[in-house]
């Protein structure tokens, strides 16, 4: 719950600050352009960290005590290297790289903005395995400590630099003097310097974890954390693709202004369904290592199916809830003064961005078979596969549907990469889901959601009573697993 937490809370509060930056950003481009090269950066996230957070779990099981050293040493010094490789290669073609990502634009600015980000990545690279090796050794309070602070730096530079220093400056001599020169009102460039000083200050508090650091490697078990997370790492990037590939190319697939514009209104309306995202996220950190640790237990497939079932049941619940309350909660991505309901025109789209973190969500759980038996080749296969479905249909349907073909695209990629992980699953570690069920939760919940929004144009009042009832009836069929669920009485247990 602590992990979930302090998972759920910096997600929560970066959809706080979205109303700040459409209305403080000039015009929808902006918004556009900082979505572009924020999903560069999470590409960028997973070849760094290198999918050593999975692998550093995975051998902290397979080795002894006295070796447990040996595998953060080694997870560690991954993660140090592809960092200075990306800091030398960033600054030996700074030029090009800021020239491809400017197109037709400034191309000062955008160096600029890639030299914060390196820096952004590099901090954040680096205190990946420290944070996995403070979830592994059970301090939670720690770990949460820390992302807070990141949390609480992020938001107040963020808003002293997009909100009360643009206010100040105009009622104050003293803060007009001290901006006069430098200060420019709505900048996107501070939202990344915000970002680079929680993520330096962050890595510096995490200086005890890496004290006992030895930067020295040992092969043999380098060789085995490689092979095992080389095919976690593709699959990690696969995943970045299917996720945000349509951002990251979105400029190249639909240039000039139109393409940011649109670009900015699919990043907003993405955010409402940040809620679901959120819960996928936060079960990862939770359900990962209890996966491992539980595997030996004699009914854990059984468990497994089990998790998925109330799983779903829980996301489609959250689906529907989401789409039967856009009518209030599009005022969260309402833009500024001279374009105020320029991102609802993307509303339409939010059903089938959660029913995309809904299958996201199942595949996450079907993964745990390659991750429990060593396969994770399979990862690779199954991910790659998604890649290209996601490639080969982003570059057919973005330049004639824009955002709408985009999303369609991930549905697509998703439903074949669920259906991979089932035929082979089910081959090497099979596990007794229950699919019609859970086919029936995820029909039920799209319909549910495109009649609320399609048919009944979002009404309060309507949506919300079909949620109820949908939430009624699922109490009703589960009602004999809710009971079990139940915490038992003393009476019942003597």
């Amino acid at each position: 719950m602590i992990y979930g937490f302090t998972t759920i809370v910096p997600r929560m509060i970066g959809f706080l600050m979205t109303p700040i930056y459409l209305r403080k950003f000039e015009n929808a481009a902006v918004y556009g352009l900082y979505n572009y090269l924020y999903s560069w950066v999470s590409m960028l996230n997973a070849i760094l960290a290198f999918g050593m957070e999975t692998t550093y779990f995975r051998f902290l099981q397979k080795v002894d005590s006295k070796n447990k050293d040996r595998v953060f040493n080694n997870s560690f010094v991954v993660t140090l290297m592809t960092s200075l490789l990306l800091l030398a290669s960033v600054f030996i073609f700074i030029d090009p790289i800021a020239t491809w990502f400017a197109g037709d634009e400034n191309v000062d600015e955008y160096a600029k903005y890639i030299q914060y980000f390196v820096f952004i990545l590099v901090a954040d690279a680096l205190a990946v395995v420290p944070f996995a090796k403070l979830r592994a050794q059970g301090r939670p309070i720690r770990y949460s400590y820390l992302k807070f602070i990141n949390i609480f730096i992020t938001v107040l530079s963020n808003l002293f630099f997009i909100v009360y220093l643009s206010n100040w400056t105009k009622s104050s001599t003293f803060w007009a003097n001290f901006a006069a020169g430098w200060f420019q009102e709505g900048w996107i460039g501070y939202v990344f310097i915000s970002n680079l000083l929680a993520s330096s200050i962050t890595l510096l508090l995490l200086v005890p974890e890496m004290l006992t650091l030895r930067l020295r490697i040992d092969r043999p078990l380098m060789k085995n954390m490689l092979a095992y997370s080389f095919p976690i790492l593709i699959a990690n990037i696969s995943f970045i693709i299917n996720e945000n590939l349509d951002k990251m190319f979105f400029p190249k697939l639909l240039p000039g202004e139109y393409g940011r514009t649109e670009l900015g209104i699919y990043g907003a309306v993405s955010k409402i369904a940040i809620f679901l995202n959120l819960f996928i996220t936060a079960f990862r950190l939770g359900a990962e290592p209890f996966f491992f640790s539980y595997a030996k237990n004699e009914n854990a497939s059984r468990t497994y199916a089990k998790i998925m079932e109330y799983f779903v049941m829980l996301m489609v619940l959250v689906m529907v809830g989401i789409t039967v309350n856009l009518g209030w909660l599009k005022d969260f991505i309402k833009g500024n003064e001279l374009q105020p309901d320029i991102y609802w025109t993307g509303l339409k789209v939010v059903p089938f961005i959660l029913l995309n973190f809904v299958l996201l969500g199942i595949y996450m759980n079907l993964s745990v078979w390659y991750k429990l038996t060593d396969q994770t080749r399979f990862a690779l296969y199954i991910s790659l596969t998604g890649a290209l479905v996601t490639i080969a249909l982003n570059f057919l349907l973005i330049p004639i549907y824009s955002y709408p073909g985009a999303v369609a695209t991930t549905t697509a990629a998703y439903l074949v990469m669920i259906g991979l992980s089932l035929f082979w699953g089910q081959k090497y570690y099979p596990i007794p889901y229950h699919f019609l069920k859970i086919i029936l939760y995820l029909v039920s919940g799209l319909t549910l959601s495109l009649l609320s929004f399609f048919i009944f144009d979002s009404n309060f009042w309507i949506g919300n009573g079909l949620l109820l009832l949908f939430c009624i009836t699922i109490i009703f069929l589960e009602r004999k697993n809710i009971v079990q669920l139940l915490p038992k009485s003393k009476n019942s247990l003597k």
